[in-house]
């Protein structure tokens, strides 16, 4: 986009409102300087340089176009141009966002998104008398849904799933409220029961993730913390268990081509 305050080319981005998801940030920025709602896909690398003696850092996404208003030049933004990566990352003016451009046409084409979360706080499953799959999420636990119903849905999910688990349903509910979408029960996400292998139920779940993202372009999913770590270390191939840990109420945008894991993004309210 052309800037005429600056008379330069560059990326579409902007400034975070108070307490704002620089993932929420990206994409509404992208539909005030431009009119297109886009879907979050991969995090690309951020960007640091200095303007007016003040130290700036970006945070880009790339992002599939699901709708697109007719453009109006206005204050900020006066002309757009559609090009490939290759003519825009010698078009634009900086230096750092010909990077930018050039890292995102090496990657490979994504062509599924999934939003993972591990469930809410639900106090101690000690001092909860019932079957500890009826435990309900505390007061924490709810605000924490509620904060994370607006981020999720940045990522235009299709299709919601959860674990059995009452906690987990609960956690996706904001999410399926905002989205007028139905909640479906789906066990492959469950934590292992007594009797089963913690590998078995950690590969059921990461060929469940791979075949969603072969059937359906985005989804969001309630999952488990004893599922949610071992599932994305397999299917990523990359790191142990460890380094996928997923506290309550936090999660990740997954972005697949095909059955590939191309970009796993934390997700953290």
């Amino acid at each position: 986009m052309h800037r005429q305050r600056y008379d330069d080319w560059s990326l579409p981005k902007g400034k975070l409102h108070a307490h704002e998801h620089p993932l929420a940030a990206a994409v509404r920025e992208v539909a005030e300087e431009t009119g297109i709602h886009g879907q979050p896909q991969l995090r690309l690398p951020s960007t640091r340089y200095r303007r007016d003696g003040q130290q700036k850092v970006v945070d880009y996404w790339s992002m599939r176009t699901l709708s697109a208003a007719r453009f109006s030049p206005n204050s900020e933004v006066d002309r757009l141009r559609w090009v490939s990566p290759e003519v825009a990352s010698r078009t634009v003016t900086y230096p750092h966002d010909a990077s930018v451009l050039r890292y995102f046409a090496s990657l490979p084409r994504v062509t599924a998104v999934i939003a993972l979360v591990r469930h809410a706080l639900a106090g101690k499953r000690g001092t909860w008398s019932g079957p500890d799959s009826a435990r309900p999420l505390d007061r924490a636990g709810r605000v924490q849904a509620r904060a994370l119903a607006p981020l999720l849905a940045q990522a235009a999910p299709e299709l919601i799933l959860s674990a059995s688990a009452r906690r987990c349903t609960q956690t996706i509910e904001p999410l399926a409220a905002r989205l007028d979408l139905p909640i479906e029960v789906d066990s492959a996400f469950d934590e292992p029961k007594p009797g089963q292998d913690p590998a078995d139920v950690a590969a059921e779940a990461a060929a469940r993730l791979a075949d969603l993202a072969v059937a359906s372009g985005s989804i969001a999913i309630c999952s488990q913390g004893k599922v949610i770590p071992p599932a994305l270390a397999r299917l990523s191939g990359l790191g142990s268990a460890k380094a996928w840990a997923t506290p309550k109420g936090t999660g990740w945008l997954l972005a697949f081509a095909g059955t590939h894991l191309a970009g796993a993004d934390r997700l953290t309210v």
